[in-house]
């Protein structure tokens, strides 16, 4: 089992940036890729980003491409996700989510074993 807690959301105006962490716990020891979700009210969960274990390969959602940098510190057990440029449209429930992988970066909510219980990040205009 891998435990997962997400932190750093909060409020902050239209152009701004914010930094949300998510700490692994667990079975840490095997090689997982780890992504970033989110989701807005009435709205489905969506890929936002995504890093293979080694941190050489990341995905990111055309709607943030640019916008933010997904990254990961494995001594730490953390991934990060630094949001610039904050649009009200980011406003969502942030989860980050883990995978047994050896190397690929899953898209698709439904192929991650693993979710964290979401960190509220809201964009002011």
């Amino acid at each position: 089992q891998v435990h997962l807690v997400e932190s750093g959301g909060g409020l902050v105006q239209a152009g701004g940036s914010l930094r949300v962490s998510c700490v692994a716990s667990g079975r840490t020891g095997s090689s997982y890729s780890m992504g970033w979700f989110r989701q807005a009210p009435g709205k489905e969960r969506e890929f936002v980003a995504a890093i293979s274990w080694s941190g050489g390969i990341t995905s990111y959602a055309g709607s943030v491409k640019g916008r933010f940098t997904i990254s990961r510190d494995n001594a730490k057990n953390t991934v990060y996700l630094q949001m610039n440029s904050l649009k009200p449209e980011d406003t969502a429930v942030y989860y980050c989510a883990a995978v047994a992988s050896t190397g690929w970066v899953p898209t698709f909510s439904t192929q991650y074993d693993y979710w964290g219980q979401g960190t509220q990040v809201t964009v002011s205009s």
